[in-house]
């Protein structure tokens, strides 16, 4: 902040001195003992070393620290003040907070084993009934089936074999069967939740795998027939994405850590096994904090609570603030090992080089920013086939947005319902319950001009209503529907 023109005089006339006093000039130093001379203020960047001083200099500094020569000499500010905390360092505050936090969970863990004991259970890693889900283990390795006919159905179209329209209806029977096909084996089948969830996370992994497969290798079709009739794209158009469809191609495709299909992917020299196996180990390290605080923690709390829609109200409040700590902790060990670790493992092993799955979500303003930033591989998807096509139809924006998050709540309601074998639809609706919160804090943004209000409010929705709340509900719902069914 500048001073005034009166203060900005006296400070001028304080750092020339009364004649009386007027001594040969030394570098100016602040209250700190810094250097002030410089165009920064005597600031140094935080970690840069600082330069001894000289026998000269140290002569200058002494020479300036007479009692008369003046000690305050510019307008500051405090450092936690509002015109200043925004830039200044916290790094030491943030390993306070890590400190603390390590210290406060610690206490925690031992007070709860001291009550509890031990509650892990190797049912959690590995149980007799994952071992008879031999259906969906059956119907996980013939999956594989689905992108081979997609293959041949662009090698058939490419020859001039079959007709657009016919590839079009080859590509929607096979997208779609990806999806049914797991649907019908884990209803048929009373399988465990685990096993479930997996094959449906792998088959919708791969619907969208086998979507922008499609999609591509249609708009090249389009624009290559474009092209050959004198239509120009600039440099819209790559040549290297233009190639045909191989088998070499659609098997690294379908194991790159992307959803989005392209012929060619940039691609690292070489790949670091010791660092894979670093990342390896860190996987397993977090995979075993996640089961313990499962186990420890969360299952214990859902078990002694009630259905948090037909209970006591205050109850259901207790229950979801005494989940949202643990289901914050599960949930940030699972982005670290899925989004982190094992897609930056992929990553390696592939040399894929495209390595940002994500952005810093946790400073996100608003829902949709959020939204945008947390799953860059799905949110690349949304936009390259859906939010962007929509758009080109001529749909307003708000209409593509619906749609967005209307396939994205299918898909969510499909990875917990069907495993569970219970259709209650709270995953769809808490997805589509986004939507007003996206206009929410968008307004509520615009309103204050404040980032930490956007983001104060994405953090309460986020970990304090919304995770809690839905693992109250389907734990209830599946606990329900066991007893009806030993009955």
């Amino acid at each position: 902040m500048a001073p005034p023109p009166s203060m900005a005089a006296a400070s001028d006339r304080a750092d020339a001195g009364e004649p009386a006093l007027r001594l040969r000039r030394a570098p100016s130093v602040d209250a700190a003992g810094e250097l002030a001379g410089d165009s920064s203020g005597g600031r140094r960047e935080s970690g840069e070393p600082r330069t001894p001083p000289n026998p000269q200099q140290q002569h200058q500094e002494m020479l300036y620290y007479r009692a008369s020569a003046p000690a305050h000499r510019r307008v500051k500010e405090s450092p936690l003040s509002s015109d200043a905390i925004f830039r200044q360092s916290h790094a030491g505050l943030l390993n306070l907070c890590i400190v603390v936090l390590v210290a406060v969970n610690s206490r925690l863990i031992i007070e709860n084993l001291m009550k509890y004991g031990l509650l892990i259970r190797a049912g959690f890693w590995f149980s007799a009934r994952s071992l008879g889900d031999w259906p969906l283990l059956m119907c996980c390795l013939t999956l594989p089936i689905f992108p081979l006919g997609a293959l041949m159905a662009e090698k058939l179209i490419r020859r001039k074999l079959i007709g657009e329209h016919v590839v079009i209806l080859l590509h929607i029977i096979i997208t779609t069967s990806v999806i049914v096909y797991p649907v019908v084996v884990i209803l048929k089948c009373d399988s465990a939740v685990l096993s479930g969830f997996l094959l449906m996370f792998l088959a919708s992994i791969m619907w969208m795998k086998l979507v922008s497969y499609a999609h591509t290798n249609y708009d090249i079709r389009v624009l290559s027939k474009s092209t050959e009739k004198g239509a120009a794209y600039g440099n819209y158009v790559d040549p290297e994405n233009m190639k045909d469809p191989t088998i070499k191609s659609l098997l690294y495709f379908m194991l790159a850590p992307t959803l989005c299909y392209q012929t060619t992917y940039p691609r690292t020299t070489c790949v670091r096994k010791g660092w894979v196996i670093r990342q390896l180990v860190k996987c397993l390290i977090f995979t075993g904090l996640m089961g313990f605080i499962i186990e420890q923690y969360i299952n214990p709390i859902v078990k002694n609570s009630k259905h948090p829609l037909k209970g006591n109200f205050l109850n259901a409040i207790e229950r979801v603030l005494k989940l949202s700590v643990p289901t914050l902790y599960v949930w940030l060990c699972m982005f670290y090992c899925f989004f982190h670790l094992w897609l930056n493992i992929l990553a390696e092993l592939l040399r894929f080089g495209d390595r940002e799955f994500y952005k810093d979500w946790w400073n996100a303003k608003t829902v949709e920013e959020y939204w945008r930033m947390w799953n860059m591989p799905v949110h690349k998807w949304i936009v390259r086939h859906i939010y962007f096509p929509c758009i080109r139809k001529g749909l307003p924006r708000g209409v593509a947005i619906l749609i967005s998050f209307l396939v994205s709540a299918v898909f969510h309601e499909l990875c917990v319902a069907v495993p569970c074998h219970i259709f209650k639809f709270w995953a769809f609706f808490g997805i589509m319950f986004q939507i007003p919160l996206v206009f929410l804090t968008r307004y509520l943004q615009d309103k204050f001009k404040n980032i930490m209000v956007g983001n104060m409010i994405f953090w309460f929705f986020f970990c304090i209503v919304g995770q809690p709340m839905c693992v109250l509900l389907y734990y209830h719902d599946v606990m329900n529907r066991q007893a009806q069914a030993s009955r």
